[in-house]
């Protein structure tokens, strides 16, 4: 079975020791260019087109200006741009990397143990493919609602390339649902660690608001298409059979996988415990 990686730029990381221990890392866009180990192929997702759910029809649409929800958007950015150069910012920073390598490596705490691509093959080909049919779901209401970035109606720092992020909508969040859809499943193949896994997940999401990419409605959309997606892979029986193959390779590598240094897994509970807005 050949091996999908989903990748942006080649992005290294380290520990850095600030108020708390975090994993750091470097981001482009927010859209990942999914391509497999040594060639530009995409990986297919486990729904056909016409098995993909609509969410648009689903979703509320896009905050309006002068709503509710808009000026909560709008302050919430405002607020959290005072946490720029903190752990929570430098974290942040780290979660915009969207290649799955990286985004197991952000799971280890949850999971308990050091998430390795290269020593989880069935489990990365999971995720991979449940992540482009996340991608197949999120782009229409992109495209149906087109709503600016936050950095695009209000001033402020953002953790990444703001030409980049310019490049694709706030609303809903492609990366928040892709946090989703990993920690979603992880879940379900480590349920003994299910509530640690959904807070990573969560905060992968708030790392978006963090960040300065996307709104808070925009992510909260995010959250709801990974949901969607997640309950429709299981009509898959593709999908069910490799979960099952993921599920043992994963319980067969905790098994012989070196524990997650307990300090910085603290450190990193600590840091995402607190909802940042």
């Amino acid at each position: 079975m050949q091996q999908h990686i989903r990748r942006r730029r080649p992005c290294r990381f380290g520990l850095i020791l600030a108020a708390a221990v975090v994993l750091v890392g470097c981001a482009d866009g927010e859209e990942p260019a999914s391509s497999a180990a040594g060639s530009a192929k995409e990986p297919v997702g486990y729904l056909a087109p016409a098995q993909r759910p609509r969410t648009t029809g689903v979703l509320p649409p896009a905050p309006q200006a002068g709503s509710a929800r808009y000026e909560a958007d709008r302050q919430i950015f405002k607020a959290t741009r005072q946490l720029q150069g903190t752990p929570r910012w430098t974290l942040a920073t780290s979660d915009a990397d969207g290649a799955t390598p990286a985004m197991l490596r952000g799971f280890s705490c949850a999971v308990g143990v050091p998430l390795d691509a290269a020593q989880l093959p069935r489990l990365v080909n999971l995720l991979d493919r449940a992540g482009a049919d996340a991608d197949h779901v999120n782009t229409p209401v992109k495209q149906a609602n087109r709503r600016q970035r936050p950095f695009q109606i209000d001033d402020g720092a953002v953790c990444q390339s703001k030409p980049q992020l310019a490049k694709s909508f706030d609303y809903p969040s492609g990366q928040a649902a892709l946090g989703w859809t990993i920690g979603l499943i992880l879940a379900e193949l480590a349920p003994d660690r299910a509530t640690d896994i959904d807070l990573r997940a969560r905060a992968y999401a708030d790392s978006r608001v963090v960040c300065g990419a996307h709104n808070y409605s925009a992510i909260e959309a995010g959250a709801m298409n990974a949901a969607i997606v997640v309950a429709a892979l299981h009509a898959s029986s593709t999908f069910r059979q490799d979960a099952e193959s993921a599920r043992r390779e994963l319980a067969a590598y905790r098994q012989s996988a070196a524990t997650m240094d307990a300090g910085q897994c603290m450190a990193e509970k600590a840091l995402i415990s607190t909802t940042p807005y």
